[in-house]
């Protein structure tokens, strides 16, 4: 009996050693949930699509409070990746998009999804990635070339992978770099600027970012630092939609207008000239509506 429990136990802590051995399997990155998206409809409330960097970088949280109370009406954010942001537009799920990818934008007006594109502010996108620079491409002003670099050395890079309008970007400078990424070193996420960013962060990889998302970031702690900026094709322009009304009954075309005036207005416009200048010395985004480029 004795004998028969030792032979038991030898083959217990036999197996738990064998498994503890056994190599850790990397892990892929979950993809984002989706999110839930409100229904147009209902009374004095609308559902504005738009990208994980206007609500990431803090800027929805101080202006949409002010037209929430100026007008009585409430806005229903769901702040997701521009491509995905467009197709809610296009299927009727939304009264208004703001996004920022341009070719995108205009395929959306040109198919009749959108009614009105007004132009509302930009900013730029930046390669950021970590201090010892394993590609060599700090200070440097060619995305491309950094790009190319980022390629050549292998170095982990971390793409959003999720049709956003930063994604858009990436492989618009791929293609300029004449490189198509793949390997381990490059990681599809799936996932918003925010979240990007703390993987880069965490696996010190180098990944691009608007800058808006990535300057409110460094405010939580961040080791990436900005290793090339400046390039014109890392400009970064946002425009507002309102959607079709013919998309679904419950969209509301006035209110929508409403709100895309309210946006572009001098007084809204001013609020963003300011975002980010306490906090950074300069502003997050730059306001570009037509009201305020003729003031």
């Amino acid at each position: 009996m004795q004998r028969k429990l030792f032979v038991s136990l030898f083959l217990i802590v036999l197996v738990a050693l064998s498994a503890a051995c056994q190599p850790v399997q990397p892990v892929e990155p979950a993809p984002a949930a989706a999110p839930e998206v409100p229904v147009p409809g209902g009374e004095n409330r609308i559902v504005l699509a738009t990208t994980t960097s206007t609500r990431d970088s803090g800027l929805l949280d101080v202006i949409l409070p002010m037209f929430e109370e100026e007008y009585g009406i409430d806005v229903d954010v769901v702040a997701v990746g521009t491509g995905q942001s467009l197709k809610l537009g296009e299927d009727g799920n939304a009264d208004v998009v703001l996004v920022h990818a341009r070719a995108l934008e205009d395929a959306f007006m040109e198919a009749g999804h959108g009614v009105r594109r007004e132009a509302v502010m930009y900013n730029d996108f930046v390669i950021v990635g970590p201090p010892d620079d394993a590609a060599g491409i700090a200070g440097g002003s060619d995305a491309a070339a950094a790009f190319a670099q980022i390629a050549a050395a292998e170095a982990p890079f971390v793409s959003r992978g999720d049709d956003s309008g930063t994604h858009v970007k990436e492989f618009e400078v791929w293609a300029a770099a004449g490189v198509e990424p793949a390997g381990d070193w490059y990681v599809s996420a799936g996932q918003g600027m925010g979240a990007v960013l703390t993987m880069a962060d965490e696996q010190q990889a180098y990944t691009l970012s608007d800058r808006a998302t990535y300057l409110a970031r460094t405010l939580e702690g961040t080791d990436l630092v900005i290793a090339v900026e400046g390039d014109p094709i890392l400009f970064n322009p946002y425009g507002v939609i309102a959607v079709n009304p013919d998309k679904n009954p419950q969209i509301k075309g006035d209110v929508a207008n409403q709100f895309i005036d309210w946006l572009v207005s001098l007084p809204t416009q001013e609020v963003i000239s300011g975002y980010g200048v306490e906090a950074f010395g300069s502003p997050l985004f730059v306001p570009d509506s037509e009201a305020w480029r003729n003031r």
